[in-house]
Order: structure tokens, then sequence, then C-alpha cells
């Protein structure tokens, strides 16, 4: 018998010493890592917000802090609480597990709350001399002068209509977004110093840039045409539409349109004037050639409208309008999916017919502009959100892409950036996300079931008859729960899993909100810490040769 076996114990085949003199970690092919990966909501949201950054400040009850994250990316929260669809919450992971998690909702008491206790933006501490001229008030062209102001340029917003806003002023409903609301939030863009002129209608662009008083220009204007459609119809008949109509209720006198209204059209914009002239009393119609499945309204707004006593009769469109009378030809689908006419018509009493066919941009003042090209109506823009003509750029409805406030606001907080670095000379280098944080990397055993909380609504007596916004708010107390239901996919939240699982202890706790170490002397790379993650939070990766 040896000398080595005679002095240590059965089946010890090495000098016995403590754990912290056998470094374990020598035996591992993998190791892991701690890393930060993009979740759902933060990548689909058009604005850029970092939803499930400021979700976990707001789950801490540091609701200011929260605010001021959103305000990073978005200078309009408690508007975007009530208007935006939040394709956040369609994506986010939560939703395969039980519901989505009500980010639009947190959003808006986010920004409710930082209304009522009068939070503010800080000014920038320098200001860099340079003069940016943007051409609409509208979410595109306010949130350019935002985070243009907080970049420290000085800036001017030239807007036509005797208010600011654009569409979310003159085409979003009062029952939808309160004007008090988006009164106070332009207010405070205001307060950073953006100076906005009213009442300016922008004929030639290159007039106004004639006198080199502006380094760069950003063009905001907004969709304010209606598309119109060849309806057969006396002289007498009364056609109009959408966006005057919708404009005309922003005035102290709301529009004459009788008593039995028609819609023509299956988009936002019709069902929103359709449930507006309902409030006045009127009895509206809904008219769209093709199924309500395949009509571009959300299907919550077209059940909200049907609740609220607006009817509608799909797979139909209108012949021809005279006083008093409109003929509907009833619609089938081809084999494709198209709708078809029958040659089946019935006639309906109406007072008037409103045209919601979609809107088109005025693009006339750019006729002037050398270099600046234009297709299909749109502003041809690089990924700069920079035109053909070096200095100028463009967003919103003035560009090819999708038409919503929150595209807008996304667009303009790009062009905002890539206007400073224009400026300066430099090139804007985007926040490296990492991959996404998919639902299968997460570990859901260690989250409870939470049902998502509904958000009250106003009687239907009063949605029927008056202006009152409709969906509310959530209270302080619901909003942490509903913030406390994000998983922080992808993100670390110290819940110290690893800390307690890792059965070599190599997992080092470096104090509240700084995160843990991974000390690799120890460190087997068993991968246990990895897969008890309940936010999918550590990668294990091969170890280096």
């Amino acid at each position: 018998m040896s000398e080595l076996s005679e002095k240590t114990p059965f089946a010890i085949t090495l000098k016995p010493k403590t754990s912290l003199e056998n470094h374990t970690g020598a035996w591992r092919t993998l190791k892991p890592a701690y890393a930060f990966h993009e979740p759902p909501c933060s990548a689909t949201c058009p604005a850029g917000e970092r939803c499930r950054d400021w979700l976990f400040l707001a789950e801490n009850g540091d609701y200011q802090a929260a605010w001021a994250k959103v305000m990073q990316d978005n200078p309009f929260p408690a508007t975007m609480g009530r208007v935006c669809y939040h394709t956040c919450e369609g994506a986010c992971n939560r939703g395969q597990l039980d519901e989505p998690v009500g980010i639009n909702s947190v959003e808006r008491f986010l920004g409710d709350e930082a209304l009522k206790q009068k939070w503010k933006v800080p000014a920038p501490k320098e200001r860099s001399g340079r003069k940016v001229l943007i051409v609409g008030s509208g979410p595109a062209g306010l949130s350019a002068a935002y985070h243009l102001a907080l970049l420290g340029h000085e800036v001017t917003v030239l807007e036509s209509s005797a208010a600011p806003g654009g569409m979310m002023r003159y085409g979003i409903p009062k029952y939808r977004l309160p004007r008090a609301v988006l009164d106070a939030e332009i207010q405070r863009i205001a307060d950073l110093g953006v100076r906005i002129v009213l009442n300016h209608a922008v004929q030639d662009l290159e007039k106004e840039m004639a006198d080199g008083s502006y380094d760069a220009v950003f063009l905001g204007v907004g969709a304010q045409l209606a598309r119109r459609a060849y309806i057969p119809a006396g002289d007498s008949a009364h056609i109009l539409d959408a966006v005057s109509v919708l404009r005309s209720m922003e005035g102290e006198e709301k529009p004459r349109l009788g008593r039995r209204v028609v819609v023509y059209g299956g988009g936002n914009t019709a069902v929103d004037v359709a449930r507006s002239v309902r409030r006045m009393g009127a009895e509206p119609l809904i008219v769209y050639r093709r199924t309500r499945q395949k009509a571009p309204a959300h299907s919550f707004e077209i059940e909200e409208a049907a609740e609220e006593g607006v009817s509608m009769k799909w797979l139909s469109t209108i012949a021809d309008a005279e006083e008093g009378k409109v003929r509907i030809e009833k619609m089938v689908l081809d084999e494709e999916g198209n709708p078809k006419p029958t040659g089946e018509y019935e006639t309906i009493t109406a007072d008037s017919v409103v045209l919601a066919l979609g809107q088109e941009t005025d693009l006339g003042f750019l006729g002037g502009v050398k270099g600046l090209k234009t297709d299909a109506g749109a502003i041809v823009v690089d990924q700069k959100m920079m035109t053909t003509r070096a200095g100028i750029f463009a967003g919103g409805d003035a560009v090819k892409d999708v038409r919503n406030v929150t595209v807008a606001i996304g667009h303009g907080k790009r062009a905002a950036r890539a206007i400073d670095c224009w400026l300066r000379g430099t090139e804007y280098q985007e926040p490296v996300r990492g991959r996404p944080a998919a639902f299968e990397r997460l570990n859901t055993w260690y989250f409870a079931d939470a049902p998502k909380t509904e958000r009250p609504l106003l009687d239907m007596v009063r949605r029927q008859t008056t202006f009152e916004e409709v969906l509310k708010g959530l209270t302080a107390d619901n909003a942490l729960y509903e913030a406390r239901r994000c998983m922080s996919c992808g993100n670390c939240f110290e819940c110290d899993n690893c800390y307690g699982v890792c059965p070599d202890n190599a997992i080092v706790k470096l104090g509240p909100g700084l995160g843990y170490q991974i000390n690799y002397d120890f460190c087997k790379g068993c991968g246990i810490c990895a897969n008890e993650c309940p936010c999918g939070a550590i990668d294990m990766k091969k170890e280096d040769i």
C-alpha cells in the first residue's frame, strides 16, 4: 500500500484541501455569462421605447424615474397611453403565459402622474448655437423639436393651424384624447425653449430658408387631405370628408350632418367619425366593401363603436346618393378574397354621407426645393430620415411608412438624432440591444398567475351622449401591480436564484443594483444558473481555449 493511500480516506485520490484551494473551474467546457437581451416589447415599439427598463423602475414604485426613462424616447406618455395601439403588448412574452402586461396602461399612469405632480424635463446645460426649422406641429414635428431642444439646438416650429398638435388634435376625438392632456404635454416641449408659430402656412419652403437663418430643416407635415371617391350624386346630396368633419369638432359649432349619417370606409378614422356623430345624437351607419375581419380599423375600436350603437354594413359599397337617399350595392368575396359587385341594391334614407377613405399629404410647398425627390405623394428619405436634399429631413405621414402617432413620434426622434449628428459632423451609433429575449429562454415556473388589470370604461349613457373620455386610467396601486407583472425578459432583476442554486458557490453578490459576478476559478459550467434564471439573462458560452 502506498504512503498516499495510508494517509488519505477511501476513494480520495488527491491530497485533501479546502474547496478554496481546488480551482474546480478548470474542469468546464462551457461558462455562464450575464447578458442583456432585447425584449420583444422594446423591439416592436415604433417609438423605440425601452419598455422593460421603465417597467422595472415602475415596479419598484419609483414612478418619476420610470417617467424620466420614457421621456428619453417619447415626449408624450400621457397622450400615447391613450391613443397608441400598443404593438408592444401584442409581442409581450407574458401573453404566452397568461395575458400581456398592460404596458400602455402603465405608460398612461406615468404620463398622468407627471402632469399631476408637475414633473419637469431638465433643460440642456449647453446650447449648440445651431437653428433648426420644423414644418408641422404634429407628433413627428413635436417629437423632433423635443429631442433637438434637449440636444441644445434652437428650434422653431411653423404650424398652419390655430393650435398645435396636428392630427393628434384634429384627427383624434376628445373622447379618446382630452385636449387638456395634449395641451399640457405640448406646453412641456415649449418650456424647453421650442418656439411654436401658429397660423403660419408654409407656401414655399425654399423661400422660408432663403435668408439662411436655419442650419437644418425637418418636414413633419401630416396627411390632412382627404382621398375622394367618385360617387354619382345629385346637386343637393350632402357629402363631406372625414378629415373636415373631425376637424370641425374642435370648434364650438359642431357640423350639421342631420339625423341619419352614412360613413363610407372601414378604417379607424371612419370609426372615429361614426362614434363622434353618435354622441351628437345622430344615427351613424358604417358602410365598408370588405368584411369586418378585413376592415383596417382595430377590432377593439369596432367593438366599442358597436356597443355605443353604431350600425355597420359590411360587404357593401355606395353606388350613388341623392337628397335624403343613398343606394348601396351588395358585394361578395371572390376566390382570392377581393370584393366584387353583385348587382343587388338597397336604398336607405340618409341626411349626409361622410367619406373616410384615407388621407394624403399636401406637398405643394416643396415645388421649388431643388434636389428634393418625392414618390407617389411621399417624400423620399434614407435610413437617417434625410431627404435627397442635404440638410432637409422628413418623417411622419410625409414619408412612406405606417401612419399612426407612435410611428411618427419614432420618426421625429430618429430624425432629431440624425440632424444633430449632421450638424456636428458625426455619426449616430445605435446602442447595442442584444439578442432577442425569446419566451423559450424564460423559466416561467417562477412567475405566478396574475391576470391583466382591466381599465374601467365610462358608463354607456355618457358614452353615447357626451365627449367625456371613455377609457379610464389606473390607480397607483393597480399600476404598481401591473408593472410587477413584467417578467423582465432578458434583463437580470437580482432575484438571487443563480446565487442560491449554484453548487460551487461561484456567484458573488455585488450589492443592491450592482448585480452579480461569477468567480470562474470555481464555476464548473454546469449551467444550473442559466436554467434557473427566470428572465433568461444568463448565457452559456464556450470556454476560451
